[in-house]
């Protein structure tokens, strides 16, 4: 009786705790669904966001290689001469404009006298050659004749292709003498998001979609845009179409059931008052997500139960052997994410940089063109200013590049004496289309705090300081304030990086420098560790000051 007592209440502990393991198993389960969804989705945004960033820099880039051209052919002296009457220029000044839009692939580039006819343009040897058409009735050639410059984007009376004109005014505005027009077209663009399979439309600031990986998108409206205030003569006029429909995306593929809605980046592009969209369908990799976790839960499982079965001993042993690999690992890769960080810093930044290198290489030709006229002319002051001009952009072109790699460049230590200014004018250098687009204020330090000579490596010291900038870019957000402040009072040099942003709470400031900690959705918790371990390698520190009554940033280093 004993026995058979002591039996069933083996059986009953063992059922009990047999449906135990199966509650915790399946709770298990949805907790990690639900976290690897949560996560894939996160990283999913993170993904596009970077994506989206690029797509609109690409596009910015192609839109201020062309807006110099029209304010240098708006002073050209032959457009000039032309506009005001001067007939006998047409047929060079066609060959002029041909050669211009070849090089800088503009669709077209014309010049309009007061009344809106087209005196030449580089389509003049075609059938849709724009010359001695008049464009009185287009909003550019308006706002250009009044406010001195104008952009839109329409249909082609011509062509019958969409595209951007970018118009600029000939003469005063008491004294008009026409307007010049560069007409860009986007086709290459449009097409290489195509070929990349990417989901990507551009509205304008109404919410008219001009530019999309779906030909069938474009003079739609997106969501939000209402209809209902619309002229339609003025949008026959630009788009072609007198009554504009709602754009609807139902699905990634032709068929499909949209399980999980599509994720819209929106990015803007300013100052033209656009918006790029990019669509993204976060199925696969929630799908994939979700079966990882599982198959680590179940693993995890597998690993203690094995973990009980073997004893003690052998766990101890395999923890030991596991904490010495980890431990490993973790050296192994702090040495990559130091490097990694900074790529990662560059391949955010790389998006803005590329138009600030790509703005002035199509006026180029222009000025020097100007130039050679100008000295043909005998004015040899004004040619000196075009040339000196292209100088300046040459130069600048330099300092872009040569400061982006030396960024990327992995490089040896090279601790060395270094002006402390240095490293801040190249961190704001790689920040500063960051910084423009944000509409933030930088305050920073008198010219003779930063001339201090610290001893430190350049790179990885403005590696530091590019991490604290955007991290307080982030708090401060848009139209904020960061301040750099410089102490160099005793043995050491005491840099401050403070933003405008809500402070930091107990709880976030305790966990700033803890590994994987992070208030950012796409973040890894890693930026600041491993900012800290850099300025601790260059026998500095880097420390937050609780007491600040603005969330403050302290990088200590060692003197020269």
């Amino acid at each position: 009786m004993t026995v058979l007592g002591i039996d069933l209440r083996v059986r009953r502990w063992a059922l009990a705790l047999g449906l135990s393991a199966l509650l915790v198993f399946a709770l298990a389960v949805a907790i990690t669904d639900r976290v690897m969804h949560d996560r894939a989705l996160s990283e999913q945004a993170g993904l596009a966001r970077n994506d989206a960033a690029i797509l609109a820099s690409s596009l910015r880039s192609e839109l201020d290689k062309f807006s110099l051209l029209p304010i240098a052919l708006a002073d050209d002296p032959q457009v000039r001469a032309l506009a005001a009457g001067d007939g006998a220029s047409v047929a060079a000044l066609n060959g002029r404009l041909e050669a211009l839009a070849r090089q800088s692939a503009a669709a077209a580039i014309y010049v309009m006298r007061a009344d809106g006819t087209t005196l030449a343009a580089s389509n003049w040897r075609l059938p849709t050659s724009f010359v001695g058409s008049k464009y009185a009735f287009r909003r550019y050639f308006h706002d250009a004749l009044a406010n001195g410059s104008a952009t839109q984007f329409a249909l082609g009376t011509v062509s019958r292709e969409p595209g951007l004109y970018i118009a600029r005014r000939i003469g005063t505005r008491a004294a008009p003498l026409g307007v010049v027009a560069v007409k860009v077209e986007f086709d290459g663009l449009e097409r290489s998001w195509r070929d990349t399979a990417q989901r990507v439309y551009v509205t304008d600031r109404d919410g008219v979609v001009l530019l999309a990986s779906d030909e069938r998108w474009r003079f739609h409206l997106a969501q939000g845009a209402s209809a209902d205030a619309r002229d339609a003569e003025a949008d026959l006029r630009q788009f072609g179409i007198r009554t504009l429909r709602p754009l609807a995306i139902v699905s990634p593929n032709e068929g499909e059931t949209v399980r999980i809605p599509l994720l819209d980046t929106r990015q803007p592009i300013l100052p033209d008052g656009w918006v790029l969209h990019l669509l993204a369908d976060p199925a696969q990799r929630v799908d994939a997500a979700v079966a990882t976790g599982r198959l680590a839960l179940a693993l995890g499982f597998l690993v203690l139960a094995v973990l009980a079965a073997t004893g003690v001993v052998m766990r101890r042993r395999r923890d030991a052997r596991a904490q010495a690999l980890l431990d490993e690992r973790t050296r192994t890769l702090r040495e990559q994410l130091s490097q990694a960080n900074r790529l990662a810093t560059l391949g955010q930044i790389s998006a803005g940089v590329g138009h600030e290198i790509g703005q002035p290489v199509a006026a180029t030709r222009v000025f020097a063109e100007n130039g050679q006229k100008m000295l043909a002319a005998g004015e040899v002051e004004q040619a000196s200013g075009n040339f000196a001009r292209i100088v300046d952009l040459a130069d600048r072109i330099g300092r872009i590049t040569g400061e982006l790699r030396r960024f990327s460049r992995r490089q040896p230590a090279d601790r060395r004496e270094m002006p402390l200014g240095e490293a801040i004018d190249g961190a704001l250098l790689l920040l500063r289309d960051r910084i423009r687009s944000m509409h933030v204020a930088i305050d920073l330090p008198p010219d003779e705090a930063t001339q201090v000579v610290v001893a430190a490596e350049h790179v990885r010291l403005e590696q530091v300081l590019v991490n604290l900038l955007q991290n307080a870019l982030d708090a401060a957000g848009e139209g904020g304030r960061v301040t750099v402040a410089v102490d160099a009072g005793g043995d050491a040099v005491s840099l401050r990086v403070i933003d405008s942003g809500a402070p930091l709470s107990p709880a976030q400031a305790d966990d700033l420098f803890r590994p994987f900690a992070t208030t950012k959705p796409d973040g890894l918790g890693l930026g600041l560790v491993i900012a800290r371990d850099i300025m601790r390698d260059l026998g500095g520190e880097l420390a937050y000051d609780a007491d600040a009554s603005a969330t403050t940033f302290v990088m200590t280093i060692p003197r020269a």
